[in-house]
C-alpha cells in the first residue's frame, strides 16, 4: 500500500498512523461519504515455509474477513467502530471508524503512570464496550494499552476487536509458534487455553495495573519464554500505587477464570471507583492469596509479598521493552514451554473453588509460638491445592519452624513452594525456606502446595506446628 493509493475504488490513503505485529493502519479519506476513515491492513499468519503458506493463506484471509464482520457488529460508544472489511492486494483491510486520540500505552510513556481515579475512569469506559460485545458473544482477545485510545476529553475508547484471532497474534500458529507478546494475556491463554470473558477481564485488569503501576503485572524480560512462564503462573508483583483500587485490581487478575468478576461487574465496580463510591470486592486476607493459583511446574514459585519484588522506573524501557518481546521465537512450541507435568496438572485442567476449610493445632512444644492453619484452597478431578499459613503468636521471632500432619492413603504431594518437605508414606513434615523459615512476633508466613490424588478425600487433617 502506498501513499495515494484508491483501495475499494473508495478510500484515498493518506498517511501511516500506526505499524505493529498485527498490522500497518492508514488515515484514509473515505471520498463517497467523505470523511476521515483507518484503514488497517493485516498481516497474515503466514509460515516462512512457502509450501504450507500457500496452502493457509486463503484460510487465514477468510478467517480475518469472518472476524472483521463480527467486529463489525458491535456497535459501542466506547468501542471503535468496522465499517467495512474487504481484500486488497491479497490482504484483509478493515475500514474503521478514525478517532483523534492516543493510545494508552503512549500516555504512559508521556506520563509515566496515572492517578486510580483517572484509571478507574477509563476502565469503566472500556468495561461497558466489552460488556456489550460479550453480551454479543464477542470477545476481544487482545486488551491492552495500545487498544486503548484516549481523546483530549477523557473519551476513552476499544479497538481492534478479533484482529489477533484473525492475524493469529497470541494464538498457536500453523507452525506451532506462539506468536504475539504475552504481557497482557491470561494464564489460561498463555498456558494454551480458549480465550473467553473472564479472558479479557483479566486483560483489562493487566492494562489498568500498567496504567497505575507504570510496567505490566508481569514485568518485562527480553527472554519472552521467561516472561510467558511468569504469566502462565501468574507471577504477578502486587500493586504498590492502586490505593483503595487495589482490591478491585486483584479481583480481575484472579488466576481461576470462574473466580473473577463478569465483564459487567467490573464495569460496575469500577463506575463506583471512578465516582469514589464504595463497592463490594470479595475480601482476602493478603495479596498472595488472592492472586495463588496452582503453579505449572515446582521450579517457578508463586509471588510472595515476602521479600518484596524489585521494580523497574523506566516507562520507556518498559515500553520499548514490551514492544521487543514478541513471541516469534523460532522452534518455542507452546506445549514445550509450559506442559512438563502430565495431562492432570492442575494448569490443564482448571480447579474448581471449593469451600476453605481450616484447623489450627496446638504446637507439639507448649513454649513454642508457632500454629499454622491448614487451607484447602481449590480441588479438581485428579487433585487439589492447599495453603499453610505459618503464624508466631509469641513475642519474639520464631527463629524456625517445621509442619508436620499425615496426608490420606494414596495422595502424593506434587509441588511445593516457599518450603522444604519430606513425605514417608503418609507422614508429611515441612520446614521454611531459607527467606521465611524466620517469622516475626505477631507475623505470619505460608507455603502451598498440589496434590495428586487417586480418590475424592479432601478432609483437613490435624496439623501440628513446632520450632525446629
Amino acid at each position: 500500500m502506498e501513499e495515494g493509493e484508491l483501495v475499494a475504488e473508495r478510500y484515498r490513503l493518506e498517511t501511516v498512523i500506526g505499524r505493529g505485529a498485527m498490522g500497518v493502519v492508514w488515515l484514509a479519506r473515505d471520498e463517497r461519504l467523505d470523511r476521515e476513515v483507518a484503514v488497517k491492513q493485516l498481516f497474515l499468519d503466514e509460515s516462512p515455509n512457502k509450501a504450507i503458506a500457500s496452502a493457509t493463506t486463503e484460510a487465514a484471509t477468510q478467517r480475518a474477513m469472518r472476524e472483521g464482520r463480527i467486529a463489525a457488529r458491535l456497535k459501542h460508544p466506547n468501542a471503535i467502530a468496522v465499517h467495512d472489511v474487504l481484500e486488497h492486494g491479497g490482504k484483509p483491510c478493515l475500514i474503521m471508524e478514525y478517532l483523534r486520540s492516543e493510545s494508552l500505552d503512549t500516555a504512559l510513556i508521556a506520563r509515566g503512570c496515572l492517578p486510580p481515579r483517572e484509571v478507574a475512569s477509563i476502565g469503566v469506559q472500556i468495561a461497558a464496550a466489552l460488556a456489550e460485545a460479550h453480551a454479543a458473544s464477542i470477545v476481544h482477545r487482545d486488551v491492552k494499552p495500545e487498544n486503548v485510545l484516549i481523546t483530549d476529553d477523557g473519551t476513552a475508547k476499544i479497538t481492534d476487536f478479533g484482529v489477533s484471532r484473525a492475524a493469529g497474534i497470541g494464538t498457536v500458529t500453523t507452525t506451532g509458534i506462539l506468536a504475539g507478546t504475552p504481557a497482557y494475556l491470561a494464564p489460561e491463554v498463555a498456558g494454551g487455553g480458549k480465550a473467553g470473558p473472564k479472558s479479557d477481564v483479566f486483560s483489562l485488569g493487566a492494562t489498568l495495573y500498567a496504567a497505575i503501576e507504570g510496567l505490566p503485572p508481569f514485568g518485562i524480560d527480553d527472554n519472552p519464554i521467561a516472561l510467558l512462564q511468569r504469566v502462565a503462573h501468574n507471577e504477578i508483583a502486587p500493586p504498590e500505587r492502586a490505593g483503595e483500587l487495589t482490591a478491585l485490581l486483584c479481583w480481575l487478575l484472579r488466576r481461576n477464570p470462574d473466580e473473577r468478576p463478569s465483564m459487567i461487574t467490573a464495569r460496575d465496580a469500577l463506575a463506583a471507583a471512578a465516582d469514589d463510591r464504595p463497592f463490594p470486592v470479595p475480601p482476602t486476607r493478603n495479596l498472595t492469596r488472592l492472586m495463588a493459583g496452582p503453579p505449572s511446574q515446582p521450579s517457578v514459585p508463586p509471588v510472595h509479598p515476602e521479600p518484596p519484588p524489585p521494580r523497574r522506573t523506566s516507562l520507556r524501557l518498559a515500553m520499548l521493552g514490551l514492544a521487543a518481546v514478541g513471541l516469534m521465537a523460532a522452534g518455542v512450541v507452546v506445549g514445550t514451554v509450559l506442559t512438563s507435568t502430565s495431562s492432570t496438572d492442575a494448569s490443564t485442567q482448571p480447579p474448581t473453588t471449593t469451600s476453605r476449610t481450616s484447623t489450627t493445632a496446638p504446637p507439639l512444644d507448649l513454649n513454642s509460638t508457632c500454629v499454622a492453619q491448614y487451607d484447602v484452597l481449590n480441588s479438581w478431578q485428579d487433585g487439589y491445592q492447599v495453603q499453610v499459613t505459618v503464624r508466631n503468636d509469641g513475642n519474639r521471632d520464631l527463629s524456625g519452624w517445621s509442619v508436620r500432619w499425615a496426608m490420606p492413603d494414596g495422595q502424593q504431594i506434587r509441588e511445593l513452594w516457599n518450603g522444604t518437605f519430606k513425605q514417608d508414606n503418609t507422614d508429611v513434615t515441612v520446614n521454611g525456606a531459607d527467606w521465611n523459615v524466620t517469622v516475626a512476633a505477631g507475623a505470619e508466613t505460608t507455603f502451598g502446595f498440589n496434590v495428586n490424588a487417586t480418590n475424592d478425600d479432601r478432609s483437613v487433617p490435624s496439623v501440628t506446628c513446632q520450632q525446629s
